[in-house]
């Protein structure tokens, strides 16, 4: 796996909305942080497109990605939201790209990590995004630090709080996940996660309790959760239920179906849709102990 250089002053990230719509005010907002981080923002061509909730057509939106790809002078990409729209732009993309930088999200950008990962062979980032970046609070605040300092090439380890769920252990590999939904929704194509002796990071949002055991009995099916060498699951955020209860949380769901395994299986990492939102390096080898996940380079 391909490790893109680490930024340093001066250098120019492209802004992009591979999903949802933005608003120019909110790019504004978000373009004032990264210059205080002594970087140059440029937004994408399109960026302010519009085509009901995308912000543009698919070949706009991946036209903006491709464009950045293809500049030598761009050092990172960041989508500035999720939502959903990003694996609309798959068709639009290039097997091979000649400079490696760093692609960063998370959520619905999930399906950019692992087109990174596994068809370009490099290393990204998953981390806060602008629209994110620009709300108030300490959490948030933390949250573009954890950012900046992976960018600028610290990546940190991040500690878990005991669950009592959890099977601690000890194991090693390259990072890879991102959001469940999305994960999901690749089972079964040519960019089906592959978790090979790999440490897998599962997170989601606003699902009903019954389709996270339905979408992690697929992942089981898959062969996904076998192959990994551990899981750690992030923010199971705003589960929602039935008015008859399913019965289990999300996170009795994910230990039921990890119970016959004897590798590691952690909660609580502040990564996600949770105001404070750790920066990650997919493709970086990392190792999970008692104490936390620590990235390795």
């Amino acid at each position: 796996m391909i490790l893109p250089p680490f930024l340093k002053a001066g250098d120019r990230i492209g802004l992009i909305a591979p999903a949802r719509k933005l608003q120019v005010k909110e790019a504004e907002a978000a373009a004032e942080i990264f210059r205080s981080w002594g970087l140059e923002p440029i937004f994408g061509k399109n960026l302010f497109g519009e085509l009901h909730q995308f912000s543009g057509s698919d070949e706009e939106r991946a036209a903006d990605l491709d464009a950045f790809l293809m500049d030598d002078s761009i050092k990172a990409i960041i989508g500035f939201r999720g939502g959903y729209g990003s694996v609309r732009l798959l068709p639009y993309l290039k097997k091979h790209y000649p400079t490696p930088k760093w692609l960063i999200g998370y959520s619905d950008f999930t399906v950019i990590h692992t087109w990174a990962n596994q068809v370009l062979g490099w290393c990204s980032m998953h981390a806060t995004m602008p629209v994110n970046m620009i709300m108030e609070g300490e959490e948030r605040e933390i949250s573009n630090l954890s950012l900046k300092n992976a960018l600028f090439g610290n990546p940190e380890s991040i500690e878990f709080k005991n669950h009592i769920l959890e099977k601690v252990g000890h194991a090693k590999g390259k990072l890879c996940g991102g959001n469940l939904s999305v994960l999901f929704s690749l089972l079964g194509s040519d960019l089906q996660l592959n978790t090979q002796n790999k440490l897998l990071f599962l997170e989601d949002l606003d699902e009903y309790l019954y389709h996270i055991d339905r979408m992690m009995q697929g992942m089981k099916r898959a062969k996904i959760l076998d192959q990994a060498n551990a899981l750690v699951v992030g923010g199971m955020t705003d589960m929602r239920d039935n008015t008859i209860p399913f019965g289990y949380s999300a996170e009795e769901i994910i230990a039921a179906l990890w119970k016959e395994q004897t590798k590691p299986l952690r909660f609580g990492l502040a990564s996600g849709h949770t105001p404070l939102n750790r920066a990650m390096v997919f493709g970086l080898e990392y190792e999970l102990s008692e104490k936390g996940l620590k990235p390795l380079h």
